[in-house]
């Protein structure tokens, strides 16, 4: 569990075929990414925590906050066991098991496995058709070395990274064409968001909402900074996720999830206490 310190943010790469383990844009699958090394998709926040005596660890994804989890449903066809998910963090006891998971030897050094807590085992697919990208859950009585998953430690930075610009793009639009997955024409969402304190109380009564179409994070911040009051918090406000009710505040510093899910938004102030308490992974220059 050496890998796995608290607060650190790691990648998970499979050693049979070098892919990343990678929470998919539509806020939900887990799959193995080629070529994402620098994506915050493929970087996992580490949560430990106690269970029934013993240290586990919980993984949110710093790109939507989501937390690797478990799921009773059956994998994908040409996959084996069953699906593994990006889950909200409400419940704790009986709901919090399907987000536990340790590090355990796999006898080869530089290599874990990554065992939930019901015994199974974090799995890669794909060795021979590299089109079963998902990543699943087996059986610990079907061990291989599609198992076995270097875990990288991915360095802090010292202030979040840029924003990417807007880009608003919509079925139809000439960059669309170029698009593997065109966002729908009418991609909307509510949005509810609340401002902390300095250390990042907030009035869990004080929620708002406003409706929001498209997926751009920067020009999401124009509107929340709209809705404080004030022009100049646009550069100063930090959003932040946070999935269910347990979930740690997570930046948002990527565009939004391709779906049309409510999204909570804490909002921080650059330069207070409890923003300058949350760590952001320099994906691109480790």
């Amino acid at each position: 569990m050496d890998q796995f310190p608290e607060g650190a943010h790691v990648r998970l790469r499979s050693r049979v075929h070098g892919g990343y383990l990678h929470a998919d844009e539509d806020g939900e699958g887990v799959s193995l990414r080629w070529g994402r090394r620098a994506s915050m998709n493929s970087a996992w926040q580490v949560h430990r925590t106690m269970h029934d005596g013993t240290t586990c660890v919980l993984l949110h994804g710093a790109a939507y906050g989501r937390y690797l989890a478990a799921s009773p449903r059956p994998a994908p066809p040409g996959h084996r066991g069953h699906r593994v998910v990006q889950a909200d963090y409400d419940e704790v006891g009986a709901g919090e098991d399907a987000l536990l998971w340790k590090g355990v030897g796999s006898g080869y050094a530089g290599f874990v496995l990554l065992r939930h807590v019901s015994y199974r085992l974090l799995r890669a697919n794909g060795r021979y058709r590299l089109w079963n990208a998902a990543a699943s859950l087996d059986d610990a009585d079907n061990v291989s070395t599609m198992m076995h998953w270097a875990v990288e430690a991915i360095p802090p930075r010292p202030q979040p990274p840029a924003l990417p610009p807007p880009t608003p793009a919509t079925r139809g639009s000439f960059r669309s064409l170029f698009l593997p997955h065109p966002e729908p024409v009418a991609l909307h969402r509510t949005i509810r968001y609340v401002r902390a304190d300095d250390h990042g109380n907030f009035n869990p009564n004080g929620w708002d909402t406003f409706q929001f179409h498209g997926r751009s994070v920067w020009i999401l911040r124009t509107e929340v900074a709209r809705r404080l009051g004030n022009a100049f918090y646009f550069f100063r406000v930090l959003m932040c996720t946070r999935a269910g009710r347990y979930g740690r505040l997570t930046p948002l510093l990527v565009d939004l999830p391709r779906n049309e899910e409510t999204l909570d938004v804490i909002v921080l102030i650059t330069g207070t206490p409890a923003a300058d308490e949350l760590r952001f992974p320099n994906v691109e220059e480790d």
